[in-house]
């Protein structure tokens, strides 16, 4: 016998839901990337659906091996604190990369540069230092 066949019907109810939301999510994220013409429009879908789906098959390990192993599980919450950190932060630094590459090569419908905050003389800021007149 396995650990699968001893494993209680609560836990593989629970464990299978959460593969299967997060084959689901992982889908979703594909079907986006591919759904998307222009790179910075498939940055986003990807990125938030592989993290969240990655999530749900981390707890969904981490629900089998505790149950299976009769002892808790927690060196996977490492992965999962990983993905969650590092897939935003990767995407965030591609979307940068390309802009900046984009805009160095002059491409249509890039905008030049950031739009800038307004500038205020020093006593529409509420400036109040003392300066001398």
């Amino acid at each position: 016998m396995t650990a699968a066949e001893d494993m209680p019907l609560w836990a593989a109810i629970i464990v299978s839901a959460l593969v299967v939301i997060g084959a689901l999510l992982a889908l979703v994220g594909a079907i986006g990337f591919l759904r998307f013409r222009t790179f910075y429009e498939r940055l986003h879908a990807p990125a938030i659906a592989a993290s969240w789906g990655a999530g749900a098959i981390v707890i969904a390990s981490m629900l089998y091996f505790t149950v299976s192993g009769g002892r808790p599980v927690v060196h996977e919450l490492l992965i999962g604190l990983f993905i969650t950190l590092t897939t935003p932060v990767t995407a965030m630094l591609l979307g940068r990369a390309a802009l900046h590459r984009d805009r160095a090569e002059g491409n249509a419908g890039i905008p030049s540069d950031p739009i800038p905050y307004p500038v205020l003389d020093d006593k529409a800021k509420g400036d109040s230092r003392n300066t001398a007149p």
